[in-house]
């Protein structure tokens, strides 16, 4: 075999790869990950269903494997935001517009986190964890004493609650418009949630 062919088959791979990656965010967002079946995903791909298991073990290690990448990189973004030190209200205008933006930009993305994190995040390394870095923003406010909630924890929990709950009412269609346009409002509510 010459090299160009086994470069071709390499960057085939590669490309096959990233379509199951793709493709099993897709599916996954809109049926959930027991919705969907290996031949629904080969289909998708274009591929035999015996294909897949040449790239993946089961449609659960793609699961996995998604989540660890798409959770991690959110991670890394709100990390970035509690690392600028900003002030509450500020450090939570900006995690606002970011997970709206998100919603909006990466809807597959965006409700494969939201629809899985709980089958998920016992396996996340606490620097690779989202809520452990909007944990930390709310910590600090509270040491600063920029919020007034007694328990940093809850006040955490309850603002990412103001603005997750509305992704998941528009996730069902109960929520119309882009959800970016309404991230200043959640950004208000959640700040006060916590007590700022």
């Amino acid at each position: 075999m010459t090299a160009v062919v086994k470069e071709l088959r390499v960057r085939d791979g590669v490309a096959t790869r990233a379509r199951i990656e793709s493709e099993a965010l897709r599916l996954f967002a809109q049926n959930g990950v027991e919705g969907t079946t290996i031949r629904d995903l080969a289909q998708a791909v274009g591929v035999a269903d015996a294909a897949l298991y040449r790239y993946f073990g089961s449609k659960e290690a793609i699961a996995s494997e998604l989540f660890q990448l798409h959770y991690g990189a959110l991670a890394a973004r709100v990390s970035e935001i509690g690392a600028r030190d900003l002030p509450f209200k500020e450090a939570v205008r900006a995690l606002a517009h970011l997970f709206c933006g998100l919603f909006d930009d990466e809807p597959n993305t965006f409700a494969f986190i939201l629809l899985n994190q709980h089958a998920h995040l016992r396996y996340v390394r606490d620097e690779a964890n989202a809520v452990e870095e909007v944990r930390k923003i709310v910590r600090r406010a509270k040491v600063r004493g920029e919020i007034s909630a007694p328990d940093p924890e809850l006040a955490a929990a309850m603002a990412l609650g103001v603005v997750l709950q509305p992704a998941m009412f528009k996730l069902y269609g109960a929520l119309p418009g882009p959800l970016r346009e309404r991230a200043n409002e959640l950004a208000e509510a959640a700040a006060l949630a916590a007590g700022a």
